[in-house]
C-alpha cells in the first residue's frame, strides 16, 4: 500500500513516527513534495514536484541478516525498478544508459548519480527512504546528477513507487533467508571488479584505491596500491 500526500517535510520523519506509533511493514509513504527532504549526513534532499519522495519501514527479526545491509536490498530493488521504466520489456539496455549500482546504494547511470537511499533506526524499526531524481534532477552538486526525464522515460511517480512496494517485498522476502542473493545480485548490478574508487571516511580522511567487491556481510573491500585490502563499513564512495 503506497499512502501518498501532497505535501509533508520529510517522508523519513513521518514514517518514523508511524513506526513508533507501531505501524507494521508493508505501508509505504509518498509525498508529492517535500520541504524538509534529507539525505546522508544531514545533507539537504531538492525536492520538486514530479520527483519520487517515498519511505517504507522493516521490523526487525532474531536471526536475520545485519539490518545494516537492508541498504544493498534497496539498492537491487531500485535498480530492478528503474530498469524496468527504462527498458520495458527488454530487458537490460545499452551499457551506456543502463542503471549502474555504487556502494553501497546509490543508483548511477553512465556515472551521473538517480537516486539517493537513506536508513534511519527507530526502535526494532529500520525507516528506509527513497528519493529519485524521475523528472528533474539538481545541476549545482559537487557529483554529477541525472534524472529518468533526461533518459527520455518521465515515469508517473505513483506508479514508480508501487512498482518498487513490490520489488522490495520480493528482495526482502530473499534477503530474510540470507543476504547471499542479495549480494549476488548488487554485484551483479554494479561497476566492475578493479574500478578505481575513492572512500570519505567519518573522520575526514580519504582512501584510493581498486573496487575489491563486498565481502559476506556486504561491507565494500578497498585494494590498495600496497596490494593490501580494506574492509569499509561506512563511507561516501566516489567512482575515479
Amino acid at each position: 500500500m503506497v499512502r501518498t500526500v501532497a505535501e509533508t517535510g520529510s517522508t523519513n520523519a513521518d514514517m518514523a513516527e508511524l513506526a513508533r506509533g507501531g505501524a507494521s511493514e508493508g505501508l509505504w509513504l509518498r509525498a508529492e513534495r517535500q520541504t524538509a527532504g534529507k539525505g546522508r549526513q544531514g545533507r539537504a534532499w531538492q525536492s520538486p514536484v514530479g520527483n519520487l519522495y517515498v519511505s517504507t519501514l522493516i521490523r526487525t527479526r532474531a536471526g536475520e541478516p545485519s539490518p545494516a545491509t537492508l541498504a544493498l536490498v534497496a539498492a537491487v530493488a531500485l535498480e530492478e525498478t528503474v530498469s524496468t521504466f527504462l527498458f520495458p520489456g527488454e530487458g537490460r539496455g545499452p551499457a551506456s544508459a543502463s542503471p549502474m549500482l555504487k556502494w553501497p546504494n546509490d543508483v548511477l547511470i553512465d556515472g551521473a548519480k538517480l537516486s539517493g537511499i537513506l536508513l534511519e533506526r527507530v526502535g526494532d524499526a529500520v525507516i528506509l527512504g527513497f528519493g529519485v531524481n524521475l523528472a528533474h534532477h539538481p545541476e549545482d552538486l559537487d557529483r554529477k546528477a541525472t534524472s529518468l526525464a533526461a533518459h527520455g522515460v518521465t515515469p508517473d511517480p505513483q506508479l514508480f513507487a508501487e512498482t518498487l512496494a513490490e520489488s522490495f517485498a520480493r528482495w526482502v522476502s530473499r534477503w530474510r533467508d540470507g543476504i547471499a542473493p542479495v549480494r549476488e545480485r548488487w554485484l551483479a548490478r554494479a561497476h566492475p571488479i578493479g574500478t578505481a574508487l575513492t572512500a570519505r571516511l567519518a573522520d575526514g580522511s580519504s582512501m584510493d584505491g581498486l573496487f575489491g567487491g563486498l565481502d559476506s556481510e556486504g561491507a565494500l573491500i578497498l585494494r590498495l596500491a600496497d596490494g593490501t585490502s580494506h574492509v569499509i563499513h561506512a563511507a561516501d564512495v566516489f567512482l575515479l
